[in-house]
This record gives structure tokens, C-alpha cells and sequence, in this order.
């Protein structure tokens, strides 16, 4: 299914335009959530940097409505009925990553809630590397997207749901700490903005190692049993 989906979508068929309007889509979440991790984690922002953020978010949405509206486009023809998986495929994961878009500019808008930098300690540090852990894999998601990797999707797939246990845990040592409610404040916005940027790009690698109806569900023992795709 998704080979054929990327086969479309490398095409000079209409459905080829939204190749390249995910993929921008893509990439501008990619520099979005960069820019907000900064932020959040000590950056001093320019007055640019942070209208980029909502620029770049209004962007997104604008791609997304685009997408939408070819997808309609295409369907409305009764010829090319047969590219309704394809387009089902196509809307959820634009929705993803319009949600990726959200959520880096909520991180960035944490510092607005609470300016002053956050504690040099064993929560911080093990928020950095959540972050450092979806940030990895937010880098590989077009990638193994566009290649069709499930080798490398159910790696990170896997990798991806170990840090979300981790946020969980971590969420629990910030609610047992010794902080102020606005260090506690933002730390719980931090590990929950970073849960929620690591589960739609989870979602869109989902759509590597699973069949259409199943896409966004990624339970370990049924990812493990999916046999590739070649084999369906």
C-alpha cells in the first residue's frame, strides 16, 4: 500500500502535487520544533525567531487546506475512485503533522508562561534527552517515509515508544519534586509537548509497517507480527 502510495505521489498524476506539499510540510515541523526546543530549553529569542515560529505554523496549515482540497479534487472524479485508500492514507497524515506544527509552537510559547531558566538538574537532564530522542527521529521520519524503510520505521517505532514511557515516568518525578508551581508548570508542558510531537511522528512511521486501517496503532506485539509489505 504505501509503495504505491509514494508511486502516486511521485507521478505526474494530480496526486503527485501533494508529494511535495507533504514534504514541505515535513520540513517546516522539522524547523519549527527545532527553533521551539531551543527556546524552551534556555535560547533567548530575536523578535524574529519567534514570529518565524507562527509563520512558519500558518504555513502548515495553509499546505494542509491544499492537500485537503486536491484530495477532494481527485475523488470528485469517479476515474480515479480507486486511489481512495491512497487519499485516506494522505488525510491522516497531513493531520499529524499539522498537529507536529501545534504542538512545536506551543513548546516555544512555555517560556512566555514561565521566562526564568530551568533547574540544572536530573529531570532537566533527562528531558534533554527525550528531546534529543524525537528530535533524532522527527530528522529520520521523511526518510524512511519516502524510502519505504520498515526495517528503520519499526527501530524508531520502538525507540519512539521507550521515550514516551520515559516522559510518563519523568511527569511522575516532577509531581513528586521539590518546585515552585511555575518550574513544576513548565517541566509537565515540556514532557508533554515532547510525548505528543513523538506520537504523530510515530504516526506518520506507522504508515511504513501498516496496513491502512491500522495506521497510527502501533502496539509492539502487533507491529512485530505485521509481515512486510511485499508479503501482503
Amino acid at each position: 500500500m504505501l509503495r504505491e502510495l509514494l508511486s502516486i505521489l511521485r507521478s505526474d498524476d494530480p496526486l503527485g502535487a501533494m508529494g511535495e506539499e507533504f514534504r514541505r510540510m515535513l520540513n517546516l515541523t522539522y524547523d519549527m520544533t527545532m527553533l521551539a526546543g531551543e527556546i524552551y530549553f534556555g535560547k533567548k529569542p530575536s523578535p524574529e525567531e519567534r514570529s518565524h515560529i507562527y509563520q512558519e505554523d500558518r504555513q502548515v496549515n495553509i499546505l494542509e487546506r491544499k492537500i485537503r482540497k486536491l484530495v477532494v479534487a481527485h475523488l470528485s472524479v469517479p476515474s480515479n475512485r480507486a486511489s481512495v485508500p491512497y487519499c485516506l492514507i494522505l488525510m491522516s497524515l497531513v493531520k499529524d503533522v499539522e498537529r507536529l506544527g501545534d504542538y512545536a509552537k506551543n513548546l516555544s510559547e512555555v517560556v512566555d508562561i514561565y521566562p526564568d531558566p530551568l533547574p540544572d538538574d536530573d529531570n532537566v537532564r533527562e528531558l534533554q534527552e527525550i528531546r534529543v530522542g524525537v528530535e533524532r527521529s522527527f530528522q529520520s521520519a521523511y526518510e524512511v517515509f519516502a524510502t519505504s524503510d520498515r526495517e528503520k520505521a519499526l527501530e524508531l517505532i520502538l525507540a519512539g515508544r521507550e521515550l514516551a514511557h520515559r516522559t510518563d515516568a519523568l511527569l511522575t518525578k516532577v509531581a513528586q519534586g521539590p518546585y515552585d508551581a511555575g518550574t513544576a508548570t513548565a517541566l509537565v508542558l515540556g514532557a508533554r509537548y515532547y510525548k505528543r510531537i513523538g506520537g504523530h511522528v510515530l504516526n506518520v512511521l506507522s504508515s511504513v509497517v501498516m496496513p491502512v486501517h491500522k495506521v497510527d496503532y502501533y502496539d509492539e506485539k502487533e507491529v512485530a507480527s505485521e509481515p512486510p509489505e511485499s508479503s501482503r
